[in-house]
């Protein structure tokens, strides 16, 4: 969908990096630029036992990859010849700036992720750790933050950032102007707070939310365990759901007692979730008294919203079979399931390898500045890539 933009990739960790993987895994053809050795996160587990980072080629599948020195004026006049080329660059790095580039490429499009608006650093778990989650995250009485396993930061970031390419790339196409877009991770954070709800709760109630453990906050849905040691996540967000979960466990005259007795309506979220914990301990008999198989049958006869807690392992094998992933060979790593784009337009989704840091070098650098042999080993003698 994207075939003809090119992208200049200059990054590392996460929301960067995802940005340049999604605009790949679209048909843009993304260049990374690396220091010489590798960006700080060339090596970040999880690793091989040979030191090769598989979270780096997670993140960096489809691209094609260069490595400079890019602290010396040679390297630096080399990124913004490559920049010139493009005309679109995407970065969390101090160098290539937008100042520094556009005089190259008028209509330059440059994204600079940052930590916060007025340029404090960050990174994905500091801006958590000052947006109130780790205090909402957790079972019920625990006192201290506990934090998300996932960089939900980071990948709205580079979602974020991947949208605003292609709007800067759009307004170009119509009106000829580039785009200097600053997008500080801790705005979408912030945003992301406003969005939901967090910060509207806080401000006109002024209370914080409180930690309810697995329940979902303003409904009835939490975890169950079966008599196997299996566990499964229940999710009523209507009354047909509420109604299906008291025809499945036997407990829907249970229910309309109850309701008559506490004076509440379980059609409404808020009395579901108010009266959460009596709920859940009439259904928890239930699943405790039944194997996971037996479970799973008499759920999937519902419109219930339900599954199976799973490790990573149990992932690896339940979704083989899922046409978003490729089992590829990538080098220095073995065969593993490699995801594409999970948006599905009925075309090639991009499930692609990563290159090796600096391993598309001389073939860029030829291809996009006309360097021949000759100049490329001058470079080279000189340690500039």
């Amino acid at each position: 969908m994207l075939n003809g933009l090119r992208i200049l990739e200059i990054s590392s960790f996460v929301a960067a990096p995802l940005c340049g993987l999604t605009l790949a895994q679209l048909g843009a053809e993304v260049i990374r630029v690396d220091p010489l050795g590798g960006a700080p996160d060339v090596r970040r587990w999880p690793v091989t036992e040979n030191g090769t980072s598989i979270y780096w080629a997670g993140l960096n599948k489809g691209k094609r990859s260069i490595a400079l020195d890019l602290r010396s004026p040679e390297g630096r006049d080399l990124v913004t010849r490559l920049a010139a080329k493009t005309g679109i660059v995407v970065t969390n790095a101090r160098f290539p700036s937008y100042d520094d580039l556009v005089p190259a490429r008028p209509d330059l499009i440059h994204l600079q992720v940052e930590g916060h608006y007025d340029g404090r650093p960050a990174v994905d778990y500091t801006v958590n750790a000052e947006m109130g989650f780790p205090f909402a995250t957790g079972p019920e009485g625990h006192t201290g933050p506990v934090n998300n396993v996932v960089p939900a930061w980071d990948l709205a970031c580079g979602l974020y950032a991947a949208v605003g390419i292609l709007a800067a790339e759009r307004h170009r196409s119509r009106t000829g102007e580039g785009r200097a877009i600053r997008l500080p991770l801790a705005d979408v954070a912030l945003a992301t707070a406003g969005n939901l709800g967090y910060l509207g709760e806080a401000a006109i109630t002024g209370v914080d939310r409180p930690r309810i453990g697995n329940h979902l906050y303003g409904g009835f849905a939490r975890d169950f365990a079966t008599s196997d040691e299996h566990r499964v996540m229940i999710v009523t967000l209507t009354p047909r759901h509420f109604a299906d979960l008291g025809r499945l466990t036997g407990l829907t005259e249970v229910f309309a007692e109850l309701e008559r007795l506490l004076g509440a309506d379980f059609g409404l979220d808020a009395d579901r979730y108010r009266h959460r914990e009596t709920i859940a301990a009439l259904v928890e008999p239930w699943f405790a008294a039944r194997p996971y198989d037996e479970v799973a049958k008499g759920l999937d006869g519902t419109f219930l919203l339900w599954s199976p807690y799973r490790s990573f392992t149990e992932l690896v094998a339940d979704a083989a079979d899922n046409p978003l992933l490729a089992e590829l060979d990538q080098p220095g790593i073995g065969r593993l399931p490699v995801p594409g784009s999970p948006l599905n337009s009925g075309e090639d989704r991009g499930a692609a390898l990563a290159s090796s840091p600096g391993s598309d070098t001389a073939e860029v650098l030829a291809d996009l500045l006309d360097l021949d042999q000759v100049q490329l080993a001058a470079l080279r003698d000189r340690e500039l890539i």
